[in-house]
């Protein structure tokens, strides 16, 4: 009876508390989601979760070990977490409520077909084509963090991606086609950026400033990043400041799209 009555007060604030930490946990895991720090993740809420049922259970000796973990452990996570806080913190900095479109679309999971999304086919053709004439590029996909704070070192353009406007921004001659382009949905946004370069994680030698660049840019944004080698002609494509793995273009073309969805 008393949890009958308990069940009769939840309030309509109740029920948004509920959502709020229901969407906090699901961008936490989309931000570590794929990386090392998944496990760390898991290994938190296991923790937490003893960690109540040890007060639950007025197992008081166990709750006091895991209670002082909990304390002295959130410094330590700021440390580990340093990388996807920081990511964090830039989405939600750069969250932009001025439309209602602009705002669902942050929630990646409520999002509709606008009509107006990359086309991947597309840029994959153009880089297959490039990387056939040994032609150098660098593409970066915007996500939800917006780059406008990179988009301002290059030139700022608002050109429809085609594959011929793509293959003419980075051919040789080009006085565009120095540094990298950014795409939002449909659009070359910017040409000629200076992306930030990772200078700690050790790559092949065969990979170049452009790889660094792709590495730096995914790493301390969400945002893809495609790198044509000027050497090799070999296409490699980067998240979250890796290398991801695929085996032929179909492939690379399937996890484009999955991760702009």
């Amino acid at each position: 009876m008393e949890i009958f009555n308990d069940l009769l007060k939840f309030k309509i604030v109740d029920i948004i508390d509920v959502f709020l930490v229901a969407l906090l946990l699901y961008y936490i895991y989309k931000l570590v989601k794929g990386t090392v720090a998944i496990n760390i993740f898991i290994g938190i809420i296991i923790i937490y979760a003893v960690w109540k049922l040890t007060d639950f259970l007025e197992m008081f000796m166990l709750h006091n070990i895991f209670d002082g973990f909990i304390k002295v452990g959130i410094i330590a996570l700021i440390v580990v977490f340093q990388p996807e806080i920081r990511k964090f913190l830039l989405m939600v900095g750069s969250t932009n409520f001025s439309g209602r479109r602009k705002f669902f679309k942050h929630f990646r999971f409520l999002k509709t077909d606008t009509g107006n999304e990359t086309k991947v086919e597309v840029i994959i053709s153009a880089c297959t084509k490039m990387a056939a004439s040994r032609t150098g590029a660098l593409i970066v996909f915007e996500r939800n963090n917006n780059l406008d704070f990179l988009s301002a070192s290059g030139d700022e353009m608002n050109i429809s991606v085609t594959q011929p406007i793509i293959e003419s921004i980075f051919f040789k001659n080009s006085p565009l086609h120095d540094g990298a382009i950014i795409v939002k949905n449909n659009t070359v946004k910017a040409t000629r950026v200076i992306l930030p370069l990772n200078n700690e994680k050790t790559i092949p030698k065969r990979f170049g400033l452009r790889h660094r660049a792709a590495i730096g840019v995914t790493e301390k944004t969400d945002a893809l990043a495609l790198a044509v080698s000027e050497e090799t002609g070999h296409i490699s494509y980067f998240k979250d400041g890796e290398f991801i793995v695929f085996e032929d273009i179909d492939e690379l073309t399937a996890l484009i799209k999955q991760d702009l969805i």
